[in-house]
């Protein structure tokens, strides 16, 4: 986090209260890694990505009813919109995040999905021709060399070789879909607030994996410890929905530029919280990478000079 976005915003007036959710939004994506290797560890991941967002609709729904007294009419267009961010931000991320994890440490992850700001900015500049200024390609090109360098464990030019592990595949795979995503919802779903789309998305995509669960032919009731269960309540009440509301609300008293800079404190959590509660060992490519994935960010996020 830049020492210097805290004091400038709190000039403004901003409540202390704000920050305090900020940092808790990222303490617990950071946490999402977490337990979803212990999910993962003792069910499939298509019934570990269900009952995740089970738990999540069940809580966004009640919140949306609280909050804005229900959920909206959508229009055809609309329909087409929260389908496509269902198929992208939540059936296909999740089936990416929870095989991903059965495999990938849940540090080495977490600075892999740092890439998600970097590929989005890039997505848009060759799909939609958005510009992309010098200082965001330095940004984009520092973050992917950090990637490349946690990735290929030290040595990003085995990547060239096609030493890419399917658990790191799958985890890039998270990046594209949540990319994908953010670029879907920027242009479909104007109109509806950030708790009525996340909703949606969230019923939609529900149903989904569903669908790959039957498929898969995963039990829907698989047995499994109260520990991975609390894990997947974790993951769809805190992980999805509580986290979801703060960081809204974060974008609208910060404004869109200045919020996201508090998430990149998400693979800095997810590390210390693997090291201290998975023992997962922390190599020196894993902090040699990182750095360089949250030096990206930083020079992506950055304010313009002058």
């Amino acid at each position: 986090m830049r020492a210097a976005a805290v004091p400038a915003a709190m000039a403004s007036g901003v409540p202390w209260a704000v920050y305090a959710k900020l940092v808790g939004v990222a303490a617990i994506w950071g946490g999402t890694f977490i337990a979803g290797r212990v999910a993962t560890a003792e069910m499939a991941g298509t019934s570990a990505a269900l009952w995740r967002y089970l738990f999540a609709c069940a809580t966004l729904l009640a919140a949306s009813r609280a909050l804005e007294g229900g959920l909206p009419r959508l229009a055809a267009r609309q329909w087409l919109g929260v389908a496509l961010l269902g198929a992208t931000g939540v059936a296909a991320y999740n089936l990416f995040f929870m095989f991903g994890l059965k495999s990938v440490p849940a540090g080495r992850a977490a600075l892999i999905v740092a890439l998600n700001p970097a590929v989005t900015l890039l997505g848009a500049a060759l799909l939609f021709g958005e510009p992309l200024a010098k200082r965001k390609l330095a940004g984009i090109a520092l973050a992917l060399a950090g990637a490349a360098v946690v990735i290929g464990r030290g040595n990003p030019f085995a990547l060239l070789g096609g030493a890419l592990g399917a658990g790191e595949a799958l985890i890039l795979g998270c990046v594209i879909s949540w990319s994908a995503f953010t670029l879907v919802a920027k242009r479909l779903m104007a109109g509806l607030s950030p708790l009525a789309v996340t909703t949606y998305a969230s019923l939609t995509g529900t149903l989904m994996l569903a669908v790959a669960t039957l498929v898969e032919g995963a039990p829907f009731l698989p047995q499994a410890s109260a520990r991975a269960w609390l894990a997947l309540v974790f993951l769809g009440v805190l992980g999805t929905a509580v986290a979801f509301v703060w960081y809204n609300d974060g974008v609208r008293r910060l404004g869109a530029a200045r919020a996201p800079v508090f998430i990149n404190l998400v693979p800095v959590a997810a590390v210390a919280l693997a090291w201290g509660l998975l023992d997962e060992r922390v190599e020196a490519a894993t902090l040699g990478g990182g750095a360089l994935v949250l030096a990206g960010i930083y020079v992506l996020n950055a304010p313009r000079r002058g």
